[in-house]
């Protein structure tokens, strides 16, 4: 059997590399003004989302193309593989169930039952930990409870817990701990009380170096607490796929969560590992969540590509990528809820599309992957947007924003405001012409005038794009990080690579435990290079000896 052709060698691929010199010498000013109902006639909207996408550089050739290229790629396949459980993560030998977790009435047999009854499970015991009918070993209800996970098991349910404080219940604090860096857990620790003090061990292996560490700091403190090993085991609860592991480590079995091998880490926070967003939010508010990423999935399923939010998006970023090469994108909330976005969307992004071959083996011949990263507004004005505006190097935005007020509604029309000129300053910018006119009105010399107005011009036709949530709530959350999920795979489908896994990921955490072992034995016949050797050397010899027992 012969390896199918690279896209980049497809007829489509071809004729979107010669149909962007057509517009090369364009601007989206021109486009504006040559059609001013432009940005009525390039969006979309569904599940609660409204997609403005009229500020990239594109005509409607270059959407037609778009769609040859995804039915070059069989988009329309792949999508429906997803959806019906097949191995689209074939490294692995796997389907991907992010999305049967959003709606396992929906399926049969087995599986569905399994999915629906953890769900139904964890759900009650979040609402249980809620009302005050969890208790730790002293019979005290649980106030503060701790994540500990990394990666997937940390950043969705960071994100979402952060979004919404007023579903908090009262007197019940949520608390994350990733970092493997005991300063994280302990300046936590120092806030709670070990009586009423819930952990929660999220890992889908239970092998995670960090989130292991983390739990023997938690289990230390508890020993330290006075609890013996009967008493500790109240405080621990797990999300794992390795229900074995998680009871030999001494989780009760009724509070081992499981996951399904079919659902990958940065497509977890539906599953289990949503757990400690059911607890802050409520099982209602994480149904509603699960059900707007359900919409969004119907969505993405049934409409037609020129239609299709998630669609759109992926496709204009290959645009974006690979025939106008910007290989990097800014994610810009205008919604403070939603700070921890940016961070989540690169694990998403980065850890599915930044591979260098194909799902047969290929080395890809075209870039794979932008580098994701953002801030949220309007603080990012004050820091990243200069290099947006005026930098060398154009990087495509996505703006994010609400319709209806999420806060006081003159604040919200202040960042809305921003959020808006932010975008219109991407492609309109300010010509030199018009800064020099700026210039020369400060009673400069025509040589001052001049020299600054090349500080003041900004090049303008910058491309963006802007999503707009018609409400702030969790479904329409849902839907929105379901969007960002279907993008990923559809620019996956396209470049014919594996979204679901993440090998590169896998050898950093073999080395880590390589160094340890040198760093820990004396005795350790690991060979490292010599630069890991000078710099182990060097962290041993400015080590303090401990101060003397008195």
């Amino acid at each position: 059997m012969t390896d199918p052709a690279l896209i980049d060698q497809s007829p489509a691929w071809q004729a979107l590399l010669k149909h962007q010199q057509t517009l090369s010498n364009t601007t989206l000013k021109a486009l504006f003004e040559q059609n001013p109902q432009r940005g009525q006639q390039f969006k979309a909207a569904a599940a609660g989302l409204y997609f403005d996408y009229s500020k990239n550089l594109l005509s409607d050739e270059t959407l037609h193309l778009l769609n040859e290229l995804a039915n070059s790629a069989q988009l329309p396949a792949a999508i429906e593989a997803l959806f019906s459980g097949a191995d689209v993560n074939n490294t692995e030998h796997r389907p991907a169930l992010h999305t049967a977790l959003r709606n396992p009435q929906a399926g049969s047999g087995e599986l569905a039952s399994s999915l629906a009854q953890t769900r139904n499970t964890m759900n009650t015991f979040a609402d249980k930990l809620r009302q005050g009918e969890e208790h730790g070993a002293s019979g005290k209800a649980f106030r503060d409870v701790i994540n500990l996970g990394i990666g997937g098991s940390d950043l969705g349910p960071r994100m979402i817990v952060a979004a919404f404080p007023e579903h908090q219940a009262e007197g019940l604090r949520s608390h994350f701990a990733a970092n493997v860096d005991s300063d994280v857990l302990k300046g936590i620790l120092s806030q709670c009380q070990p009586e009423t003090t819930l952990f929660l061990i999220s890992s889908k292996s239970f092998s995670t170096l960090e989130t292991l560490s983390n739990a023997g700091l938690a289990h230390q403190w508890l020993s330290d607490a006075g609890f013996d090993e009967a008493q500790i085991a109240c405080h621990f609860a797990a999300m794992t796929s390795q229900t074995e592991k998680a009871a030999t480590w001494g989780i009760k079995p009724e509070r081992i969560f499981p996951i399904d091998e079919g659902v990958g880490g940065r497509f977890s926070l539906w599953s289990s590992i949503g757990l400690p967003i059911a607890i802050a939010l409520g099982s209602e508010a994480f149904s509603q969540l699960l059900d707007g990423a359900s919409n969004m999935d119907k969505h993405f399923r049934n409409t037609d590509f020129s239609e299709n939010l998630p669609v759109l998006h992926g496709l204009l970023s290959i645009w974006s990528i690979n025939f106008n090469g910007h290989h990097s994108r800014a994610v810009l909330p205008y919604i403070h809820r939603l700070g921890e976005l940016p961070n989540y969307l690169q694990q998403l992004t980065m850890e599915s599309l930044g591979k260098r071959v194909t799902k047969t083996g290929q080395p890809c011949t075209y870039a794979t992957g932008p580098v994701i990263w953002g801030s949220e507004g309007t603080n990012g004005q004050h820091s990243c947007h200069q290099l947006l505006l005026q930098g060398i190097g154009a990087v495509p935005v996505d703006f994010v924003a609400t319709a209806q007020a999420h806060c006081e509604p003159l604040q919200h029309q202040y960042l809305v405001a921003n959020c808006f000129a932010q975008s219109r300053a991407l492609m309109l910018g300010k010509s030199y012409e018009q800064a020099l006119a700026e210039t020369r009105a400060l009673e400069l010399s025509e040589d001052q005038a001049a020299q600054l107005a090349m500080h003041k011009a900004i090049p303008g036709n910058r491309v963006s794009n802007t999503l707009l949530l018609e409400e702030f709530n969790p479904q329409t959350l849902g839907a929105l990080l379901a969007f960002y999920e279907h993008s990923v795979y559809v620019q996956s489908v396209i470049w014919q690579i594996n979204a679901f896994d993440q090998w590169a990921v896998e050898l950093g955490k073999t080395m880590s435990t390589a160094v340890f072992e040198v760093l820990t034995q004396a005795d350790s016949q690991t060979e490292l290079d010599s630069s890991s050797q000078a710099l182990i050397k060097h962290i041993q010899s400015s080590q303090r000896p401990p101060p003397p027992e008195d």
